[in-house]
Parts: structure tokens; sequence; C-alpha cells
């Protein structure tokens, strides 16, 4: 009966090792890197904090789409240009990262350590 008690824990651990993991086919990025992309034309930047984070500090050029907003609201983005997500720690945004794969994006990227690395 002691070897159902490791199964759960194993499964347990299992799933937060694939939550923390990157996502296949997303570029990640720092936020000193970050710098020199914002410039790019060829780029679109999305931010998925809620409205109330966005408002109190945001960078220029991110637009805010809230993570649960972000499947609704898909249809404005274009599919032929990078797509680059922010958030407040690098967790909303892998998730956003992940529904933006699912939905046809091939150019995704991620800043790690978000906002909070955002100096």
């Amino acid at each position: 009966m002691d070897y159902i008690k490791y199964i759960i824990f194993a499964l347990i651990i299992l799933f937060f090792i694939t939550r923390m993991l990157p996502t296949k086919g997303v570029r990640n990025i720092t936020s000193a890197q970050l710098k020199n992309e914002l410039s790019d034309k060829n780029k679109q930047f999305v931010d998925v904090r809620t409205p109330g984070e966005f408002k109190g500090n945001h960078i220029r050029q991110f637009k805010n789409i809230p993570l649960h907003q972000l499947e609704q609201k898909v249809s404005q983005l274009s599919k032929d240009k990078e797509v680059v997500v922010i958030c407040q720690s690098g967790m909303r945004s892998n998730k956003a990262c992940k529904v933006l794969k699912k939905q046809g994006f091939k150019q995704v990227t991620n800043v790690k350590g978000g906002m909070s690395a955002w100096s």
C-alpha cells in the first residue's frame, strides 16, 4: 500500500517539473536582451499581467493583454511577426507562450524574470 504514496508523490513532482520547464519552440531571453529588441518593428510585445499591474509599471512598447483574456484576443496579434511576452516574474508569460504556440504562432519569446528583472 506504501507504493501508492510513492506513485502519487512522483506524479505531483512530475506535474510541477512540467509546469516549470520552458515550452518547446519558445525562445527565452533576459531583460537585458529585451532592451536590444524593443526597437524591432518586426516584433510585437505583449504584457500578460492584469490591467492594474500594467498601469502601475510597464514598458512603453508592450500592449496589455491579460493572460486570462489571451485566447479571446489572440486575433489582435499577427502570426507573421514574433511575439515577445512578459509578465511580473516569467510564470504567466511562460503559460501565455504555451497558449500562443497552441494557437499556431511560430515565433514566440518569453522574457525570463519578467518585470521583476527589468531595470
